[in-house]
């Protein structure tokens, strides 16, 4: 089982947010590494009693706040519902995923994990406007 810090950073690569992975395999696909930062931060939020939800994607009913999104009270998360928009904002270019600097385009590619890899998802921010 190896950890690993994934970091949501701004496009000036300003860092916005953190969360501790635990990976069990050498090698993951980008599919799976979104997956499981999904899982570890809908439970996160789940578990907790913050009413900002720090994750990857905003989920349904939810308020767009700096660096967050604002919950409901009481309000829980889906991680498969959340893993879905999450998968198909990847593909539709919502975000970007580096990993060691280098950024991967296909939600096949494996990649090699250990404890120095550096994981950074870098969210885009849609043009407002034209």
């Amino acid at each position: 089982m190896k950890k690993i810090t994934i970091q949501d950073e701004s496009m000036t690569g300003k860092l916005l947010n953190e969360l501790l992975l635990q990976i069990e395999d050498e090698t993951i696909t980008v599919a799976d590494l979104i997956k499981a930062r999904v899982y570890a931060e809908v439970a996160q939020f789940n578990q907790g009693s913050h009413p900002n939800y720090f994750g990857l994607v905003q989920p349904a009913d939810a308020e767009r706040v700096l660096n967050a999104y604002k919950m409901k009270k009481g309000a829980v998360i889906d991680a498969e519902k959340q893993t879905y928009v999450a998968l198909d904002a990847f593909q539709k270019n919502g975000f970007f995923v580096l990993i060691d600097d280098l950024q991967v385009g296909d939600l096949k590619e494996e990649i090699l994990i250990d404890e120095q890899t550096k994981v950074s998802f870098v969210r885009l921010t849609p043009l407002v406007g034209g």
